[in-house]
C-alpha cells in the first residue's frame, strides 16, 4: 500500500504560498515584477492628476472629474497599502507620480495662510429656496459682522424677511432677481448682469425663442464706496448642474453663465473687483477658466484647508466662491451651517 506524506504545517494541511503564484520554474516573481495591475493603476492616477485638463468633456466627464479632483488623492494611500501587501516594488515607485502630482496641485491648501487684520469683511451665502428659517439665517449672517453680505437663491416669499432682519445692520442693499447684496457702505451704479440661464439646455432646444420663459436675474453688479476708493462687486448664482442617466454630467446652463460673467468682468473698468456667489463649480473646473484667469481665489491665497462649502452636512466641494482682483486677500474661512444646504463662505480683504 502506497503512503502519501504531506509537509507538516502544524494543522495537518499543505502550506500555502501567500506571495503569489510561482513561475513555471517554481521560483517566485521578484518584487519588481509583482503587481502589474497596481503599477498601471498608479501611473494612470498620476496621469489623470497631471493631465486632467486634457480629459475629454464628453457628457461632462472632464468637468465632473475636476469638481472632485482633490478627492482622487485618497487613492494614493489605498494603492500604497495594496502594493505593500503585494510586496510590489514597482507599484510603490509608480505611486510617486500621483503623490507628487497631488501635492503640487493641492499641497499649498493644507496650511493656514491667513493673516490678521483686513479693511473689509465679506460673506457670500446661497440661502436656499427651501430654507425653512430665513429669519434665523439672516440673524446668523448679521452676527458675523461682515461689511458686505451677498445672498443667492432668494425667493419672493423670503425676500421681505431678509430685508427686515438685515435692515438694522445693513442700511444699504439691492436685490436683483434672486441675488442680493447687503452693505454697511453706500452702493451705486447697480444693474443686473445677464448670465444666460433660460436660453440653454434640453428644454430651450424644444421651444421657440419667443416661448422660452424669461428667468429673473441671477447676477448683479454694483459699486461699493469705501474709504480706500470704489470697489466693483459682482454677485452671481450660475446655473445648476445635474447628473442625467443619458446625458451624463449636464453643465450647459452653468457653462453659459460662466462665459457671460467672465466677459462682464473682463469689460469691468474698475481697478478693484470682487466677485462672490454660488458658481456650481470649483476653481479647478475648466468651465470657470475664464473667471479664474482674471481673478484670484481668496481660499487659495489666504484660507486654511480646502474650504469645502457644499453640501452643508458633509461638504465635498467648494462651489461657493469669493474671487478678487486689485485687492489683497488676508483671510478666508467658513461660517457655521444655517438652514441652507450650503455653508456660508467669508473673507477679509485689504488694499
Amino acid at each position: 500500500m502506497t503512503q502519501v506524506h504531506t509537509a507538516a504545517t502544524g494543522q495537518g494541511s499543505p502550506a500555502v504560498d501567500d506571495e503569489g503564484p510561482r513561475s513555471a520554474g517554481g521560483s517566485r516573481p521578484g518584487p519588481w515584477k509583482r503587481g502589474p495591475v497596481l503599477t498601471a493603476c498608479a501611473l494612470l492616477l498620476g496621469l489623470l492628476l497631471l493631465l486632467h485638463g486634457k480629459l475629454t468633456d464628453w457628457a461632462g466627464l472632464g468637468s465632473l472629474v475636476e469638481t472632485f479632483l482633490p478627492w482622487f488623492g485618497l487613492f494614493v494611500p489605498l494603492l500604497l497599502a495594496a502594493a505593500l501587501r503585494r510586496r510590489s516594488a514597482s507599484a510603490v515607485v509608480a505611486l510617486l507620480l500621483p503623490a507628487v502630482a497631488w501635492v503640487s496641485l493641492f499641497g499649498g491648501l493644507l496650511g493656514d495662510k491667513s493673516h490678521a487684520g483686513s479693511d473689509l469683511t465679506v460673506v457670500s451665502h446661497n440661502v436656499a429656496a427651501e430654507n425653512r428659517d430665513p429669519a434665523g439665517t439672516a440673524r446668523e449672517l448679521a452676527a458675523s459682522g461682515a461689511d458686505l453680505l451677498a445672498l443667492e437663491e432668494l425667493t419672493d416669499q423670503a425676500k421681505g424677511t431678509y430685508e427686515k432682519e438685515l435692515a438694522k445692520a445693513y442700511p444699504h442693499h439691492t436685490v436683483q432677481g434672486t441675488v442680493g447684496l447687503w452693505s454697511k457702505l453706500p452702493l451705486s451704479g447697480t444693474r443686473p448682469v445677464d448670465v444666460l440661464r433660460g436660453m440653454v439646455g434640453p428644454l430651450a432646444k424644444k421651444l421657440r425663442p419667443e416661448d422660452i420663459p424669461v428667468d429673473p436675474p441671477r447676477a448683479l453688479r454694483t459699486t461699493v464706496t469705501t474709504k480706500q476708493g470704489p470697489l466693483a462687486v459682482y454677485v452671481a448664482h450660475l446655473g445648476s448642474v445635474r447628473v442625467m442617466p443619458r446625458g451624463g454630467f449636464w453643465t450647459d446652463s452653468r457653462d453659459a453663465g460662466a462665459t457671460k460673467l467672465a466677459k462682464a468682468v473682463a469689460a469691468e473698468r474698475s481697478e478693484r473687483v470682487l466677485v462672490l456667489g454660488d458658481f456650481n463649480g470649483t476653481v479647478d473646473d475648466r468651465a470657470l477658466d475664464g473667471l479664474s484667469s482674471q481673478l484670484r481665489s481668496v481660499q487659495d491665497l489666504a484660507g486654511d484647508g480646502f474650504g469645502f462649502s457644499w453640501p452643508a452636512k458633509f461638504p465635498v466641494a467648494r462651489i461657493d466662491q469669493i474671487l478678487v482682483r486689485g485687492v489683497e486677500p488676508k483671510s478666508a474661512w467658513l461660517l457655521p451651517a444655517t438652514g441652507s444646504d450650503h455653508r456660508p463662505v467669508a473673507a477679509g480683504i485689504s488694499w
